[in-house]
């Protein structure tokens, strides 16, 4: 039998049940929702974010909701490299195994104009955007390969795609991390050899992202086109439905591509 058809049987059987995936950027209104969408479907979940309290928060919202789950948190500076190794291999042995690493660290920052864009914008959403997103992928990238069904998940904008004048900053930085998670599908697709690869690393694009605080606020707004973190945190998990060889180096579009 081949490491391809043993993966796709795993996956009937349960894909993430078992299943051991961290969470970068946890504490946010899409990191809520993949905590929940990931403890319900079986994985032990392990998120990390800057913020503290609204981790302990995220991790004990998403504990109650599935009684009997294991979710935990921790506060990791994605910025620094040896920091984020550190939590991979925490996490592999503590847990035996890392199957997932969801990318979730967000930011954004524009302008009215092209002329005037900031290059202090840049500056930051280099760091948050890119930056933890070659941390995590260096850092993970060993103990993803480990694993029999190891996914990295990136959640990129259709911005990346076709730059808009006043979003100079933003787009280049979802484009140069679109640009890295997919060299990092490249290393996973050599890795895999003559069977293909069986770890892969993905990119969900979408228009951009709504939540119920969001439509509190604006309770007239039409948000169209705009992706609910539900539907994100579903989408998230459905990347351990395929095989490694159908999503891994894809782009996964979540809204129409432009």
């Amino acid at each position: 039998m081949s490491a391809r058809t043993q993966e796709a049987k795993t996956m009937n059987k349960g894909s993430l049940d078992g299943a051991v995936v961290a969470v970068a950027g946890a504490a946010g209104p899409a990191g809520r929702a993949a905590l929940l969408r990931l403890a319900e479907a079986g994985a032990t979940v392990v998120g990390a974010d800057a913020d503290v309290a609204r981790l302990a928060e995220a991790v004990d919202a998403a504990r109650y909701a599935h009684g009997g789950a294991t979710v935990t948190g921790e506060t990791v500076d994605l910025l620094d490299l040896e920091a984020t190794r550190a939590w991979a291999d925490r996490t592999e042995a503590e847990f035996g195994r890392v199957d997932g690493l969801v990318h979730l660290v967000g930011g954004w920052r524009g302008s009215a104009t092209f002329p005037e864009t900031d290059i202090a914008d840049w500056n930051l959403l280099e760091k948050l955007l890119v930056r933890t997103v070659q941390h995590t992928s260096l850092a993970f990238h060993d103990v993803l390969l480990r694993s029999d069904r190891g996914r990295y998940v990136l959640v990129s904008a259709a911005g990346a795609s076709k730059p808009t004048a006043g979003n100079a900053a933003y787009a280049a930085s979802k484009a140069a991390a679109e640009a890295w998670t997919l060299a990092l599908g490249d290393a996973f697709r050599k890795a895999g050899g003559e069977e293909g690869p069986q770890t892969a690393a993905s990119v969900l694009v979408i228009k951009a992202l709504v939540h119920d605080a969001m439509r509190a606020e604006r309770p007239n707004a039409k948000f169209s086109g705009f992706t609910d973190v539900a539907q994100l945190a579903e989408a998230i998990a459905g990347v351990w439905d395929k095989p490694a060889g159908d999503v891994n180096g894809k782009r996964l579009w979540l809204t129409p591509a432009p």
